[in-house]
């Protein structure tokens, strides 16, 4: 994201659970080598990565401790298949974007189409964007794929209603996502990965110290903003 979110959506993003992601921002550089070391370490048949002192996994408690997401509640789920994708999308966000490509829109015209509200915005505007925007942190930071800018609609019938869709387990969909991106990393014909690779990341120099950067300032929570 290229900044924190706008006060005015502060309600919404709490109410359906990404609060605390949308305050990561854009989120923390990434270490190449250290994210290929890792992918080579792990194994598809255990889900596991195998390191000299045995083996370990990411969490839903590491998901937690990490990004703030939801871990508990019902399975994200849904058809990845719809009769009319843009039947859906303007039924919800009230436009149509100019290509949709199998269920999937740029993010590019996310950002085009909704700007940020100002104090004259109305309330379905408002929620439009906070729809909006909750697409732009899925597909780009929590679970992108490797077009790295295009998002699913999908997501979208899951933010008809903020308060049902903090009921969902996001946690457990982010971390199966990485899960089954890293499993296909694995390939050596392989040469990119989706998935949360900062969530990846955070989570190794959280468990092993020796990886870290030097850093003088305390824990915050969640452990991914230090």
């Amino acid at each position: 994201m290229t900044g924190p979110p706008s006060p005015l959506i502060e309600d919404y993003l709490r109410e359906a659970g990404f609060w605390h992601v949308a305050m990561i921002g854009r989120g923390c550089k990434l270490d190449p080598k250290l994210i290929s070391a890792l992918i080579e370490r792990w194994r598809p048949e255990t889900h596991t990565f195998h390191l000299p002192c045995g083996e370990c996994i990411i969490t839903l408690e590491d998901v937690y401790l990490q990004l703030e997401l939801p871990v508990d509640g019902d399975a994200v789920t849904g058809s990845v298949h719809s009769a009319d994708w843009g039947a859906v999308c303007y039924e919800l966000l009230g436009a149509i974007p100019y290509n949709i490509n199998g269920g999937r829109i740029e993010m590019s015209w996310l950002r085009d189409t909704f700007p940020e509200p100002d104090d004259d915005s109305t309330e379905l505007e408002k929620i439009r964007y906070a729809q909006a925007y909750i697409l732009q942190i899925i597909g780009g930071y929590l679970m992108p794929d490797l077009s790295q800018n295009l998002v699913h609609l999908r997501w979208l019938l899951k933010l008809v209603d903020f308060r049902a869709a903090s009921e969902f387990s996001w946690g457990s969909a982010v971390l199966a996502t990485l899960y089954r991106e890293m499993c296909g990393a694995t390939r050596p014909n392989k040469v990119k990965i989706g998935g949360c690779l900062s969530l990846l990341q955070s989570w190794a120099r959280f468990r092993f110290p020796f990886l870290r950067p030097r850093v003088d300032h305390p824990y915050t929570f969640p452990l991914i903003t230090r």
